[in-house]
């Protein structure tokens, strides 16, 4: 078998993740080495947890990439790492809530704000970590930018008012789930692990009909995250088509729209 399989081959990638390993390569175990020699490691983890990786990879060889590897001059980028992360990944790990003040879009600070945070996720796409978290006060699901954070402190909170307030959060979530079909065009069906990569980042089943020998893949998403699953779906092109899910055709049907009509030859 091609050793680069794992990377592509989706049946494997769904079992190393239903047993919770990760497979990783030499030359991954090296990179992850030479990373931790940086400076940046020793603001992202924890002291122990520094050691703890640096004693695991003590008999694996360095990745020498300044030699191959010339860095020119390009615009300002925002790191990855953000100091809030180690402090709220612990909140969230303890169940702790959160009182915090932050900057809102057109000026200003907003103080003392309650809640309940549950997730830190990072955007591809704008290069930026965001704290999601539930809003006592407004009982509402919020998504706010870590750099937009002034200040953020720790809160205990009741166990009984914890297990409530993670309850509305998971109901929450469940009422802006929306689902999607996407069929496989037959003549891709050899694709299958590449088109099943591009919606690694969304929950989702497979089905296939052998009669018919078509793949149907259902996709669940939050509803504010459609145009981003759009776009993974125009980035396949002839390969996909979406058989289920009214508003991502509508949107595909008025990208089309718009594209032929910019393009069309013009009556003479």
């Amino acid at each position: 078998m091609n050793p680069f399989e794992k990377i592509f081959n989706y049946q494997i990638i769904s079992r190393l993740d239903e047993s919770g390993t990760i497979a990783l390569t030499s030359q991954e175990r090296s990179w992850v080495k030479t990373m931790l020699g940086l400076p940046a490691a020793r603001e992202a983890f924890a002291p122990e947890t520094l050691l703890k990786l640096q004693t695991l990879l003590q008999d694996e060889a360095t990745a020498e990439v300044s030699s191959i590897i010339t860095e020119k001059a390009k615009s300002i980028v925002r790191h990855v790492y953000h100091p809030l992360l180690r402090q709220l990944r612990r909140m969230i790990m303890m169940d702790k809530g959160i009182v915090l003040s932050c900057n809102i879009k057109h000026g200003g600070v907003k103080e003392n704000l309650s809640g309940l945070p549950y997730k830190l996720e990072y955007s591809m796409v704008k290069r930026e970590w965001y704290l999601l978290w539930y809003n006592t006060s407004g009982r509402s699901l919020m998504s706010t930018k870590l750099q937009n954070i002034v200040s953020i402190e720790e809160k205990d909170l009741p166990m009984h008012r914890i297990t409530d307030l993670k309850a509305r959060i998971a109901r929450l979530q469940e009422q802006r789930k929306k689902h999607a079909v996407i069929e496989i065009i037959q003549t891709y069906n050899a694709e299958l692990s590449r088109i099943l990569y591009a919606f690694s980042c969304f929950e989702k089943s497979v089905s296939y009909n052998e009669k018919l020998n078509v793949y149907h893949i259902r996709v669940t998403y939050p509803s504010d995250e459609s145009e981003f699953l759009l776009s993974k779906i125009r980035l396949l092109g002839l390969r996909v088509k979406i058989v289920e899910g009214n508003y991502l055709q509508h949107r595909m049907r008025e990208t089309s729209s718009k594209a032929l009509g910019r393009y069309s030859v013009g009556e003479e």
